[in-house]
């Protein structure tokens, strides 16, 4: 990947760049072509300001032009920043044409995004208190490919709670951590795994909610972990980071406790990992380096540790990373105000 340092919705061979108004965090890939093959794919994206009014744009991405253009109609205004979006999976069959979109924050947020109206109607604003008309920040969520009904949430309250955004009811609560939850993935219909600022990475099973599996243990007690991503193409494999830590850790869940690799060629806090869409082994993390790396997961890791296969630097930290599974030659990075895909 070359190096660019584009200006507003500009492009070179291997990556196009969306200048937003404002800070960019949230990011997602809809996984439905347009209605209008014109415009591409969706891309949404969330706004990081420290203020109650935050806003998610929808964008429409050409990747045979190699263009990105908002698409004005389909902004909308969101309550505080939202801390992750998801396009519903190509599983969940729906009567109507339009993509269905969530969101985390303050609550969990389902919108219907319909390109042939121009509207974003709100469909559902899910609580997951029992006791009160608010609900504890929510950090982070994953929606089930397997059970698209299904969508599983984490919170500072150290709870996950388990959805069904079709009765819109909660199917389960579980206390899952003894400090907050920072992120949430699943593996299978009824498995899924979470980690948290108390430094471990623990495995559910909806079948059996009284227990769950420790498969990770930070090596500094009490170090949070941030990020977790379960790779779809063998989900034998995890990847987490840690607080403040360059790593990458891979894990194997048939060998709890010791990692399978660490990947550290970042020389700054890793911020944001996805595993690719179409490899068991390739996986892509951004940090504060500025750099994206994608590495390939050898079967034995050297005794000099692994490089990356290819390194993309980018104009400033990168917070936000996520990799296109409708169209895997693409990722998306964000930074400060930029969104940016690059083709890989």
């Amino acid at each position: 990947m070359d190096n660019s340092a584009p200006d507003s919705l500009s492009r070179s061979e291997t990556a196009v760049t969306y200048d937003s108004p404002y800070p960019l965090y949230a990011m997602a890939f809809s996984s439905l072509r347009a209605a209008n093959t014109s415009s591409g794919h969706r891309i949404a994206v969330g706004s990081f300001l420290e203020d109650y009014n935050n806003r998610i744009d929808i964008l429409s991405f050409d990747s045979d032009s190699m263009t990105v253009k908002p698409l004005p109609n389909l902004s909308f205004e969101h309550p505080y920043p939202p801390t992750k979006l998801m396009f519903s999976p190509p599983s969940l069959r729906r009567p109507s044409s339009g993509d269905l979109l969530a969101s985390s924050g303050d609550f969990l947020r389902l919108w219907e995004i319909n390109e042939d109206s121009s509207t974003v109607e709100p469909i559902s604003v899910l609580n997951n208190s029992k006791t009160s008309e608010f609900c504890a920040p929510l950090t982070s969520f994953d929606w089930n490919d397997v059970e698209p009904k299904r969508l599983g949430t984490c919170s500072i309250d150290t709870t996950c709670t388990i959805w069904d955004i079709e009765k819109c009811v909660v199917e389960t609560q579980l206390i899952a951590h003894d400090k907050e939850v920072h992120d949430i993935a699943w593996g299978e219909a009824r498995v899924f795994a979470s980690v948290s600022a108390d430094g471990s990475v623990r495995i559910f099973d909806l079948r059996d909610k009284e227990h769950s599996t420790i498969i990770y243990e930070s090596p500094q007690p009490d170090t949070p972990l941030l990020r977790l991503a379960w790779n779809k193409q063998d989900l034998r494999y995890m990847a987490t980071i840690l607080m403040d830590s360059n790593k990458v850790v891979i894990l194997d869940i048939r060998s709890p406790t010791m990692p399978v690799a660490e990947l550290e060629r970042h020389q700054a806090s890793v911020n944001a990992i996805a595993w690719a869409p179409q490899s068991c082994k390739h996986i892509c993390s951004g940090g504060d380096d500025t750099q994206a790396l994608i590495w390939e997961l050898p079967t034995v890791a050297g005794p000099n540790g692994i490089d990356p296969m290819s390194v993309y630097s980018a104009g400033s930290e990168i917070n936000q990373l996520q990799w296109s599974s409708s169209q895997p030659d693409w990722i998306g990075i964000a930074f400060a105000n930029k969104m940016q895909l690059l083709r890989v």
